[in-house]
């Protein structure tokens, strides 16, 4: 399912360097009908720009951690992908396993109902369970798309509580993503040594930064080249943004 891009005024704040964004992306190659070939172009799209990592499926792990070795681009990898309907013994197995194959990150998603039926304990206990089979960021993911804003902030309380590295807005998966009102919601309900993590239709630069000066640090996304090629047109003086490719579904 596509996710719309999140539609924002044009930045006129200051510009970081494009050094400074790319570190901010998780260039995203999890589109399910994704080749060998398309996957190889994104992992080099990602080495290209040294962007903080890659996140790719659960069987292109060990594929990019060969790829991606001395480039300084992180290896990441979903657990409980898209629908997070997994068992926890389930999502703890799967994580071991990436992590075994060179994953150095981990997006997993929550069993949603379960926060919806209020039992955010629940919650806390699988998010606790994935972060100490990890041993490395959980970035945990609540699809908020489905969910209240009380449900929200149950969640990003519960996975602050058990240890994750960033809460996360959408799979990008869903029938939303990312949204101003919910970055500003999760950055004043986690304190300061959890990240927040905008995903699903930010394809865009002025997207990007205005999400980042609401307090996420840190963007999935598939319009990375767009974005970062964007920004270095700025930069020298371009006015005019660069067009965006028109098929970057997925995140």
């Amino acid at each position: 399912m596509s996710v719309s891009s999140l539609e924002v005024t044009r930045w006129e704040g200051p510009l970081p360097s494009v050094d400074a964004v790319a570190k901010m992306i998780d260039h995203s190659l999890l589109r399910p009908e994704l080749t060998a070939a398309e996957v190889a172009a994104g992992l080099a799209t990602a080495a290209e720009y040294r962007t903080a990592s890659v996140c790719v499926r659960p069987s292109d792990v060990a594929l990019a951690a060969a790829e991606l070795a001395g480039t300084g681009v992180a290896v990441g990898s979903v657990v409980g992908f898209p629908h997070g309907s997994a068992t926890t013994a389930v999502k703890v197995f799967e994580t071991r396993e990436l992590v075994s194959l060179g994953a150095e990150e981990i997006d997993m998603v929550i069993g949603i109902g379960r926060l919806r039926d209020g039992d955010a304990e629940f919650t806390r206990r699988e998010i606790a369970a994935v972060v100490e089979a990890a041993g490395r960021p959980v970035k945990v993911i609540f699809e908020n798309a489905y969910l209240t804003d009380r449900e929200k902030t149950a969640g990003c309380l519960a996975g602050e509580a058990a240890g994750a590295a960033f809460v996360k807005t959408s799979t990008g998966f869903a029938g939303g993503g990312a949204t101003r009102a919910d970055i500003a919601l999760m950055r004043s309900t986690v304190s300061s040594s959890v990240g927040v993590k905008a995903a699903g239709g930010v394809r865009t630069l002025d997207a990007l930064l205005d999400l980042h000066q609401l307090g996420a640090t840190r963007f999935g996304a598939t319009a990375t080249a767009a974005i970062l090629d964007d920004l270095a047109h700025r930069l020298s003086g371009g006015s005019a943004p660069l067009p965006i490719p028109g098929d970057t579904a997925g995140y």
